[in-house]
């Protein structure tokens, strides 16, 4: 009721809504009525009341057979269209004012709105077909994008084979249903209008904006002018705002996750511990999640998120050295983090392996047996014992363990009655927990 003038924003109705109630029609035919000084009449006539099946799906045309007669359709059509010139003649105004005509019909002029003018479709009734319906419709006017049309509204139409509106670049839909299995609306009834007057009937959701998405895995810049769901112009923006390409590529990175910048196997690390530290001990260490990461972005991703303008400027961004900065330095808990969560950890024999935190509820230590000789306790970060993959001389695994202690009293047995025959060169001593650790076979031993 706003939309066409019979109501004020406060909910009062307008003088104009006055005149469209006492029109005995719907307030959207009445606003096409009122708005074409009653020159619309015939086609607001068929609109008001279901138009035949056999006279076909395009307006112009079943405006066409009713006027040929010789059915009772068009008999009480042409009563109907003589009562709404009458009541037109009556309710309409002086041109200009408050519920008046907004329509003038000589050549070069057209109707005039609060917003636009919308221009005349041509001579006659006949001419008017597609304005008046694209006034009482707005929402319902389409653009072809070669298959189907899209309307303002977001919906799309199809008009059937052999159709007079097929092939018509604009159209509005009066009449539509959805037949079974289908996807879009399929048009009853319609008729062609002129880009012109489809912008100034659906004038109310015109828009011209700089649109910048992500979209296709990148940044998509562009100024659009829109109505509504229907784009008209569409050109490449070349120097968009920056705080609307960075709400783009915080998309992409909702969408696609952080993966979208660049990881080191070291950065993964980090990540992987973070995770650890957080899972096990709560603040003030990071949620690194993709969530938390995302929603977090401008405390550890700029300044380098709020320079970039496409994936590739994430791409080059060290994922790494960004994490550092959710550390927890305020509170000096950021120079712990080697000593509670360290990368890597250094064995009996000596040598440094690396943790695997991909598990936070239990980290692993994948290490060669005859590396973790003579340890009888299970090594353990910030409190956690590790899961122990104790391997084969050829890195294979040999056994799992979260209590090193009894896998030597209990399980090593088996394990050495298995592999010592499959590795004669290596030590097998009968007492790992007291025996000697090393990385090397008996005859190196023995130099």
């Amino acid at each position: 009721l706003v939309a066409v003038g019979a109501v004020d924003s406060a909910g009062r109705a307008t003088e104009r809504g006055v005149r469209l109630s006492r029109l005995g029609l719907h307030p959207r035919l009445g606003r096409a009525l009122l708005d074409t000084s009653g020159a619309g009449a015939e086609v607001v006539a068929l609109l008001s009341e279901e138009v035949p099946r056999e006279y076909g799906d395009d307006l112009a045309g079943a405006l066409r057979s009713a006027r040929r007669g010789g059915d009772g359709y068009a008999g009480r059509w042409a009563a109907e269209v003589r009562r709404l010139r009458s009541v037109a003649a009556e309710f309409s105004g002086p041109p200009g004012q408050e519920g008046g005509p907004l329509v003038s019909h000589g050549p070069g002029t057209g109707i005039r709105g609060s917003a636009r003018a919308i221009p005349s479709a041509g001579a006659g009734a006949e001419g008017l077909v597609g304005l008046v319906a694209a006034l009482a419709f707005p929402e319902r006017v389409g653009k072809s994008d070669g298959g189907s049309y899209l309307m303002v509204s977001g919906t799309r139409a199809e008009v059937v084979e052999g159709s007079a509106l097929r092939g018509a670049p604009w159209v509005v839909v009066a009449v539509a249903d959805r037949p079974g299995g289908k996807g879009h609306a399929r048009v009853r009834l319609g008729a062609a209008v002129s880009e012109e007057v489809a912008r100034a009937a659906a004038g109310a959701v015109l828009d011209e904006r700089d649109e910048v998405r992500w979209a296709d895995g990148d940044v998509v810049a562009r100024h659009i002018e829109r109505l509504g769901a229907v784009e008209l112009t569409v050109r490449p923006l070349k120097d968009a705002a920056p705080e609307l390409v960075r709400a783009a590529l915080l998309e992409g990175l909702r969408q696609e996750g952080p993966a979208l910048l660049r990881w080191t196997p070291d950065a993964q690390v980090l990540r992987l511990r973070l995770a650890f530290l957080r899972a096990r001990l709560g603040e003030p260490w990071p949620d690194v999640s993709d969530e938390a990461l995302h929603a977090g972005a401008e405390r550890w991703l700029e300044p380098e998120l709020g320079r970039a303008r496409r994936r590739a400027d994430l791409a080059r961004i060290d994922a790494g050295q960004a994490l550092a900065r959710l550390l927890p330095w305020a509170s000096g808990e950021a120079v712990r983090l080697d000593e509670l969560a360290p990368e890597r950890m250094t064995v009996p024999s000596g040598s440094r392996i690396r943790i695997d935190y991909r598990d936070p509820e239990r980290p692993v230590l994948a290490v060669k047996l005859q590396e973790m000789f003579g340890l009888r306790e299970t090594p353990s970060v910030a409190g956690v014992p590790l899961l122990v993959h104790l391997l084969s001389p050829a890195g294979r695994p040999a056994a799992v363990t979260a209590d090193l202690a009894s896998f030597w009293r209990d399980g090593y047995r088996a394990v050495r009655a298995e592999l010592r025959g499959r590795y004669p060169k290596h030590p097998w001593p009968e007492d790992p927990a007291a025996a000697e650790p090393t990385r090397h076979t008996n005859a190196r031993l023995r130099r």
